[in-house]
């Protein structure tokens, strides 16, 4: 028993990591992603979920090294930022909320469920609190308390209760429309790559939560 509940912690620390570093994924690229070892960390992240993933996040990152920061910036600014025609708009109220909207009443949802995990967006942060990557912010604050070992048992019902919330009502039910869109939108492999694997990812989590079994 004690064998299994380590590694189900484990699980829950390499699905939080590699949560945050999909989150950074979506923030504009630049130097520090290589510094930091972004994709390196990515991948060992998932390594211990799948062997398939982690091939993915390898060539993910053999495709950032390979296209300038320019091209790299560019098909960022074509497909999150607009100013005219945002390709993927990377909000969960413009696929969740009628009328195409952002701030809808799933914004609204969403900060609660922040508030109750007590998870706060910093102020300097300009973009929408149901930014693809604040989503996945929170699913990484959730399994890291998930996978310490110190987390209580009525409390980690309670965190795995606020992930089951996020991936069914928020960020599972979006994440399709949003990176079909970045698919089609995208000039470059990376965001490609990237669109594939945080679906692939996110669906595996929306089927296993808690106990990730990616497919």
């Amino acid at each position: 028993m004690e064998n299994l509940q380590n590694d189900v912690q484990r699980r829950h620390q390499a699905k939080a990591d590699a949560c945050r570093m999909l989150s950074a994924c979506y923030y504009e690229p630049e130097e520090a992603f290589l510094e930091e070892d972004i994709f390196g960390q990515l991948e060992q992240a998932l390594s211990a979920l799948d062997s398939e993933y982690a091939a993915a996040a390898q060539v993910m990152g053999a495709c950032f090294r390979e296209i300038s920061y320019e091209d790299l910036r560019i098909d960022y600014t074509r497909l999150f930022l607009g100013p005219f025609n945002i390709r993927s708009k990377p909000y969960g109220s413009v696929y969740l909320d009628r009328g195409n909207i952002v701030m809808g009443d799933t914004t609204m949802a969403v900060l609660a469920l922040y508030r109750e995990g007590g998870f706060h967006v910093a102020e300097a942060f300009t973009e929408m609190p149901d930014h693809v990557a604040v989503e996945l912010e929170f699913l990484y604050l959730l399994n890291a308390r998930l996978g310490n070992g110190h987390t209580e048992s009525n409390e980690r019902n309670r965190l795995a209760e606020l992930e089951r919330s996020l991936l069914d009502e928020h960020l599972g039910q979006w994440i399709v429309p949003f990176t079909e869109a970045m698919k089609e939108g995208s000039c470059t492999a990376f965001y490609r790559k990237l669109a594939d694997l945080t679906r692939r990812f996110v669906l595996g989590a929306l089927r296993q939560p808690g106990m990730v079994l990616l497919p």
